[in-house]
């Protein structure tokens, strides 16, 4: 991996950074000295560079399709340089920037195309305890090892093994002078998780919930940084919402906004607020069943059909999160009698609580909406590997995510 970065920065940077040299001139831009010509390499350098770090760490995590990241990641960081010469009032060239950009993003595209493309990771698994379980996944090549001493042919990223299993003493022989050439060797749980990106919540060990609790600063910051975010987005949404509830009222009869009650940080109730996308119903039932929303389900209306597609109904949950009550990412709040069916049916899902539940989430962006318990039980495991590995990164990777998917309409019921 890092030979492979390192080849990839060396050839980005003669790309991005130096065949916009020859645009400019061949452009003959009156505008060029040797100033903003300077200026204009250490912005253009200092974007390709952080991009293409972003890029490498957001990659550990499962589901990050490298080539649908990229463009997303280099137009913040080409838009945070071309910002901050703004600000600083520093002369550049407009065209070198651009160029690079531009250049920056099709050498990544190729770089990604040319190491993803028809390539799937290719572990080697040591045939003893329940390492043999991860032939189920399906985006990995696993291959058994007869022996101990059998030399696997072409590339390997790494050897499985039940670290926790009565491994013979051959066995961890093997193991130790895999370590000592190089290769990786992985406990089989540590691999799964990586691939799937879900925790195991069946059997959860001292050690394990020790693992799950989050960082408390991080917390803290984000809980900040969420509020400012729904302060500055809401002046830009007012009218388009504004436009949204006009529609709703027209098409329908009943209230803009819809509140139902649900469970927060801590287990604690709130009430948590969304435009309305169902017809009123006066009938009375088990709150359970009217909690879930069913696939093709008739009460939603014409208007609520298209603003549940594009996820323009979860808006109003910025007034949630300016209140603290929400966050813009996390596990999705559950309606109070559904928290309380989980609960009574899934160990350790109060766990899930530990954080504040957000808008968009790992679950989210990974299966969509669920309601029926085996799913759910999936779902948790989803939350229980965001809470486990709750950082800036895995946020960023949900929020490119996200944006993918709400063009899509991935997930909507």
């Amino acid at each position: 991996m890092n030979e492979r970065f390192t080849v990839q920065l060396i050839l980005g940077s003669l790309v991005a950074l130096g065949l916009p040299i020859l645009v400019v001139l061949l452009l003959q831009d009156s505008g060029l000295t040797q100033t903003n010509f300077a200026n204009s390499i250490v912005a253009a350098a200092a974007a390709f560079g952080s991009g293409l770090v972003l890029s490498r760490r957001l990659r550990v995590y499962p589901g990050v399709v490298q080539v649908a990241t990229e463009l997303p990641i280099f137009i913040g960081t080409y838009s945070l340089a071309a910002i901050a010469v703004l600000v600083l009032r520093v002369d550049y060239s407009n065209t070198y920037l651009l160029s690079s950009f531009v250049l920056a993003v099709a050498i990544t595209l190729l770089f990604a195309s040319a190491f993803v493309r028809g390539r799937l990771p290719r572990y080697a698994v040591v045939p003893i305890g329940n390492a043999t379980r991860l032939k189920h996944i399906r985006w990995a090549e696993f291959v058994p090892m007869d022996s101990p001493r059998l030399k696997l042919e072409g590339r390997v990223d790494g050897v499985v093994a039940d670290l926790r299993a009565d491994l013979p003493p051959e066995w961890e022989q093997a193991l130790a002078d895999v370590a000592l050439q190089g290769c990786p060797v992985y406990h089989f749980k540590q691999l799964e998780e990586a691939l799937t990106g879900k925790v195991d919540i069946e059997h959860l060990s001292e050690n394990s919930l020790g693992s799950l609790i989050p960082n408390r600063a991080f917390a803290d910051i984000k809980s900040i940084v969420d509020r400012l975010c729904a302060l500055a987005v809401l002046p830009l949404v007012a009218l388009p919402c504004a436009l949204v509830a006009l529609a709703i009222k027209l098409d329908s009869p009943g209230p803009v906004f819809f509140r139902q009650s649900r469970i927060g940080r801590g287990g604690a109730p709130f009430t948590v607020i969304k435009f309305r996308s169902m017809q009123c119903s006066q009938q009375r039932g088990d709150e359970r069943i009217a909690s879930v929303t069913q696939d093709h389900d008739g009460r939603i209306t014409r208007v609520g059909a298209f603003i549940r597609r594009y996820r323009i109904d979860e808006v109003p949950q910025l007034i949630n999160v300016l209140r603290g009550e929400m966050s813009w990412i996390g596990p999705r709040p559950e309606a109070h009698a559904l928290a309380e069916w989980y609960e009574a049916e899934l160990p350790f899902y109060a766990y899930r609580h530990i954080v504040r539940p957000g808008i968009t989430g790992w679950a989210q962006v990974n299966q969509g909406h669920v309601a029926d318990l085996t799913s759910v039980h999936d779902k948790l495991r989803y939350d229980f590997y965001y809470i486990k590995n709750f950082s800036l990164w895995l946020d960023v990777v949900i929020i490119l995510r996200t944006v993918r998917i709400v063009l899509g309409g991935f997930g909507v019921k």
